[in-house]
């Protein structure tokens, strides 16, 4: 107890020389948080980069605004409210300027056309160190998977934050209430729709392989794409297994169809990819390179969903730039 006393006064002591424009104590209040907050962003918004900006304006909005923080609620509870205001803002700022999707010319027909999704892959590495306990690695694994956070952003914006705040980061009801400026009425109910929606889309997780049978997997999807062995990729797929391609509204499902696009996508290429093993979204992902000349220049990036030693599902990036956040 005497020990709590002691943490309250310290963190009173640090907030009140924060207060008088001492950035590093602002530093030492905030520096604990800020990973968690570029996760809750992309999150929220399906980009990392978004989420990067996400966090320097929380932070930023957080210096001018310590005057304001009366203390009733934790900093971190604070600093969720703020960054939570910032991605509804950015989720309103898109609807009001939607992106276009660039189309891909003569595709094969696919097996579903959807609502774009705008989707990048997050890396492990920034994940490292954020959950302690095997019970809190798997739960944070699960909710930053890609069909987790895929199906996130097909949420309406509030019902997004009241399913991330309460559902994934733990927050009251009241607590989330007060965030989004909102009753706790009107939350229960959004997270209500929000967890039907999410159960229906998201695809229950199966039981994973183990780490040696994933890596013999792994290393077969790698050897067969490197090959440019499209028989070899489809026979390592479960029957049902989908293709999918943020922000393209396409989908492939089963073994015709995603042969159908992958001899496509190769003659649309011309040259077998290259590719370097790396993780993202608790997933095993491959950054793709497309030989040119004696180099080869970056090209796209897939992540792999695994399920009972088999690939249920591969995403495709096309944008190259996700590759400068894993060190690529």
């Amino acid at each position: 107890m005497r020990h709590h006393r002691q943490e309250e006064r310290n963190g009173e002591a640090t907030l009140a020389r924060a207060r008088g424009g001492h950035e590093d104590a602002f530093r030492e209040l905030t520096d604990p948080y800020r990973r968690e907050l570029q996760l809750h962003g992309y999150r929220m918004l399906g980009s990392l980069q978004d989420a990067e900006d996400v966090v320097q304006e929380t932070l930023l909005a957080a210096w001018h605004g310590l005057e304001g923080f009366e203390g009733r609620s934790s900093v971190r509870a604070w600093l969720y409210r703020i960054a939570t205001n910032r991605c509804l803002n950015v989720l309103r700022d898109r609807g009001r300027r939607p992106r276009e999707v660039p189309l891909l010319p003569d595709p094969p027909e696919p097996t579903r056309r959807t609502e774009p999704v705008y989707l990048e892959p997050y890396p492990d590495a920034l994940v490292e160190g954020l959950a302690d306990g095997p019970e809190a690695r798997y739960e944070l694994r699960e909710t930053v998977g890609l069909a987790f956070v895929a199906a996130l952003q097909r949420l309406p914006a509030r019902q997004r934050a009241a399913l991330v705040l309460c559902d994934v980061l733990g927050f009251q009801l009241a607590e989330v209430a007060e965030m989004l400026d909102t009753g706790a009425t009107a939350v229960k109910g959004a997270l209500q729709r929000a967890r039907a929606t999410v159960r229906e889309r998201a695809s229950a997780a199966g039981d994973r392989p183990s780490s040696a049978h994933e890596r013999a997997l792994v290393e077969r999807f790698a050897d067969a794409v490197e090959s440019g062995d499209i028989d070899a990729v489809v026979a390592l797929l479960t029957d049902d297994a989908l293709l999918t391609m943020p922000p393209q509204p396409l989908e492939y499902q089963g073994h015709a169809a995603i042969a159908a696009f992958l001899r496509y996508s190769a003659e649309r290429r011309g040259a077998p990819l290259r590719v370097v093993p790396t993780r993202a979204n608790g997933q095993p992902a491959f950054a793709c390179y497309l030989p040119d000349g004696p180099t080869a220049r970056p090209y796209g990036m897939i992540v792999l969903t695994l399920e009972d030693s088999a690939i249920t599902a591969i995403t495709w990036f096309s944008d190259p730039g996700v590759f400068r956040h894993f060190g690529r």
